[in-house]
């Protein structure tokens, strides 16, 4: 594999000035579109040529659309297959189909179930690959995240955020974000859907203040940001024991009054009403969501031009 391929994988791989570049990418192209239709070329089209694979193990909604739009929107182009789809549905191994697709596309986003699969894709293409959510993180979210943060609240260097439920994939890649963009980070889990020691170890050997708590108000006291997701994920089998052990970790307009004033909800969707927050919270003046949505696209508009080498 040529040395000079980025691939976007996870947070703990990138050096936290790319990271920011991107984000800022991000938010200077959002604003360079103002009053564009949505189907329109940025004015510069910088991947004019360049076509996106798309790979989806799991279903998606976001992602999928955001991907496509941000390819189109940067000149270029996509295909979008499922697993089932390819041989690699079939039995042919990762690493060739990574250099099988290496000969056809210019880079390859895939939502897969595993982080291995998609790990051992990227050592075998000679071409980007984007991490599109795995089983263990989910980096184009939170670049979003970030986006929408600094959108409503300012610069998120020093600033509080809050996590509160399952230590899932997106917790991960919060306390990932956490040692590269100098934020504290306070997560509240029940013991049994905790993150697990080594992230949080490592986040705080490289210096993070990452704390764990299993009382959420403890953290989500003075927040700037409190953060949820859903409490049952696509492949979990233990439903009803999520239920029960996730219950006092549901985001409701009291716990949301424990953060700072004027604190924002954050979640990334799909969401379920009366589970993981209550509708009050993520319908109400301090919900995010819907701008994080759409903040997946400028986001990843941005990671992409990162990735061919132009950022």
């Amino acid at each position: 594999m040529a040395s000079s391929v980025k691939h976007f994988l996870d947070f703990a791989n990138i050096d936290s000035a790319d990271l920011r570049a991107i984000i800022d990418e991000a938010a200077r192209r959002k604003a360079a579109r103002h009053g564009m239709l949505k189907g329109a070329n940025d004015a510069d089209s910088p991947l004019s040529g360049y076509t996106l694979a798309m790979i989806f193990e799991k279903a998606s909604t976001r992602t999928r659309i955001s991907f496509d739009m941000a390819i189109r929107q940067l000149g270029g182009s996509s295909l979008v297959m499922s697993s089932g789809d390819m041989q690699l549905g079939r039995g042919e191994t990762v690493e060739d189909t990574a250099k099988v697709m290496s000969r056809y596309v210019d880079m390859v986003m895939i939502r897969a179930n595993s982080h291995a699969a998609v790990q051992s894709l990227a050592d075998n293409a000679t071409v980007p690959v984007i991490n599109g959510l795995t089983d263990f993180n989910h980096p184009c979210q939170l670049m979003a995240d970030i986006l929408t943060f600094e959108e409503h609240l300012g610069p998120i260097k020093g600033r509080h955020i809050a996590w509160v439920g399952d230590g899932n994939n997106m917790a991960v890649s919060w306390i990932e974000a956490a040692v590269k963009f100098g934020f504290k980070l306070t997560l509240a889990c029940p013991e049994s859907y905790s993150p697990s020691a080594n992230i949080i170890g490592w986040a705080q050997g490289q210096g993070a203040d990452v704390k764990l708590y299993g009382d959420a108000i403890e953290a989500v006291r003075g927040a700037d940001a409190v953060n949820a997701d859903t409490w049952v994920s696509m492949g979990d089998a233990d439903a009803d024991e999520r239920m029960k052990a996730l219950a006092p970790f549901q985001i409701t307009d009291d716990l949301m009054a424990e953060a700072a004033e004027g604190a924002r909800f954050m979640h990334c969707l799909p969401a379920h009403r009366g589970e993981e927050m209550t509708a009050s919270v993520i319908d109400g003046p301090a919900s995010l969501v819907f701008d994080q949505a759409e903040n997946r696209l400028h986001a990843q508009k941005a990671v992409l031009v990162w990735c061919a080498g132009l950022l």
